[in-house]
C-alpha cells in the first residue's frame, strides 16, 4: 500500500492560489516558497504562458488534501 505522503495532492496549509506549489513542496519536502520562486522563473524564462497552462491543468488534475 501507498501512503498519503507519496501521493501527489493540492496542499491546503500551504496555499497562495491553488495550493499547486504547496503541494508539490510537501511531496519533495522542500519549502513552499522555494517551490513558488522556481516556478515564477521557469514562467518567466519560458514567456509564461506555458507555466500557466501547467498550473491550471495541474489546479483542475489534483485532487484537493
Amino acid at each position: 500500500m501507498t501512503s498519503d505522503k507519496t501521493k501527489l495532492r493540492r496542499s491546503s496549509t500551504e496555499k497562495v492560489v491553488a495550493g499547486v506549489c504547496g503541494g508539490f513542496a510537501e511531496r519533495l519536502g522542500w519549502d513552499a516558497t522555494l517551490v513558488r520562486f522556481i516556478y515564477v522563473l521557469i514562467s518567466i524564462f519560458t514567456a509564461g504562458l506555458p507555466g500557466f497552462i501547467v498550473y491550471s491543468i495541474f489546479w483542475v488534475a489534483l485532487p484537493s488534501d
